[in-house]
């Protein structure tokens, strides 16, 4: 198989609302990297909207709906808020994270024992209404299997440690073995599998050659930084070449 790329266009919306002007434009810069082939679109809509606002949502989901065979993927934490987006936009997959809403960015996993209780019943909700649900779960084997037992259909791993190895190939080594470690518990537990946190065109092999089933990697702060350089179709082009599709010259 081979694993897709979702584009988190959040750093693109960030960008934007420095100056509070319709550019750079998170619709039109979304449709380059469907059009690059780029799987699917991120967002992760907070409460703040210092990243993606609430009114970019709807937008984006006809967007992606223009693509048949692309996927909307909205994240967050699970807050009255963010259900009422997701009822009314009905992406395609749901990804829950234990976000705190002055956190910057998301930095850890579900502590899936304390939130069992908690995670189920929306897990249950978000389901029936026919949206697969994906839990952010750290890369610890021993408790990602636990998100199975909340209906979730995949677990998300952090992989925000990882990323921070780039300079230390000794670490690297390590964090890789602890997501190997919990992407293959996460496998035996019947989870689907994606992964996202600062993966570069340049870390994201080693990972996939560990853990190989991935299902999607959302990737926003790296590609948008290579779309600097690249442009975004370059830079989605060459980050499925790093999922292991073969992207003609």
């Amino acid at each position: 198989m081979t694993t897709k790329l979702s584009v988190n266009v959040n750093a693109i919306a960030q960008l934007r609302n420095r100056r509070d002007l319709p550019w750079p434009s998170v619709v039109g810069l979304s449709r380059i990297a469907l059009e690059a082939g780029a799987w699917g679109i991120t967002v992760h809509p907070r409460p703040d909207e210092r990243h993606v606002r609430r009114s970019d949502v709807q937008p984006l989901a006809d967007l992606v709906a223009e693509y048949p065979v692309a996927e909307f993927n909205i994240e967050g934490y699970p807050d009255d808020r963010l259900m009422e987006i997701v009822l009314e936009v009905r992406p395609h997959q749901v990804t829950l994270v234990p976000d705190d809403p002055a956190q910057a960015t998301s930095d850890h996993g579900w502590d899936f024992k304390a939130q069992h209780n908690f995670l189920k019943p929306v897990v249950a909700r978000i389901r029936d209404e026919g949206m697969r649900v994906s839990l952010f779960a750290d890369a610890d084997a021993d408790t990602i299997a636990i998100a199975a037992e909340t209906g979730a259909d995949r677990a998300e791993l952090y992989t925000g440690p990882y990323g921070a190895t780039f300079a230390d190939e000794d670490a690297a080594e390590r964090e890789l073995d602890k997501l190997q470690a919990a992407a293959e518990a996460a496998r035996s537990a019947g989870l689907g599998l994606n992964a996202g946190h600062d993966l570069t065109v340049a870390n994201l092999p080693a990972l996939l050659a560990r853990a190989p089933w991935i299902d999607e990697v959302s990737i926003g702060h790296g590609l948008t930084a290579d779309a600097l350089e690249y442009g975004m179709s370059g830079a989605v082009k060459r980050f499925r070449a790093a999922c292991g599709e073969d992207i003609p010259a």
